[in-house]
């Protein structure tokens, strides 16, 4: 069984409650928008790492790509930042991560399962601030949204 949490549209900002989750989990997806270089090693340090450069990702972030296919277990993923950007075809993946929006969503278009796990960074108007934990085990998987507290 593989425990992974899976944050978006950070924007400088690992919050204390987030570190807590992460201590927990075996695999860390970033859906973009980090803002620092000092983020990315962080989170690095915690556990395996999958992210992808957002829009407000700029020089620091070159490297970084903006799209990434790979697999956990059994279940295949695509991770972009801006869901204007997932490929038609999505014949080989079983969960689609994106963010941008700083809105969480959750829900089955075609078979695919599409998650935005909002923002866990800071806050933007008057938007929920949240992350989402993930439960894989073989090709079965449990997605569970995480709202944090608005500090």
């Amino acid at each position: 069984m593989t425990k992974v949490a899976i944050i978006s549209d950070t924007h400088g900002l690992l919050r204390e409650e987030v570190k807590e989750y992460l201590k927990k989990v075996d695999v860390i997806i970033h859906a973009g928008d980090i803002n620092t270089q000092t983020i990315v090693e962080e989170l690095r340090k915690v556990a395996p790492l999958f992210i992808v450069r957002g829009n407000n990702d700029k020089e620091w972030a070159k490297e970084l790509p903006l799209t990434q296919e790979f697999k956990i277990e059994q279940v295949r993923f695509f991770l972009v930042h801006n869901k204007k950007d997932i490929p038609k075809d999505l014949s080989k993946i079983d969960v689609i991560i994106y963010g941008h929006s700083h809105k969480y969503d959750h829900r089955v278009e075609n078979g695919v399962q599409m998650l935005n796990p909002g923002s866990c960074g800071k806050r933007r108007f008057d938007l929920e601030i949240s992350m989402a934990m993930m439960t894989i085990h073989e090709s079965e998987f449990q997605i569970e949204k995480i709202r944090l507290q608005h500090q």
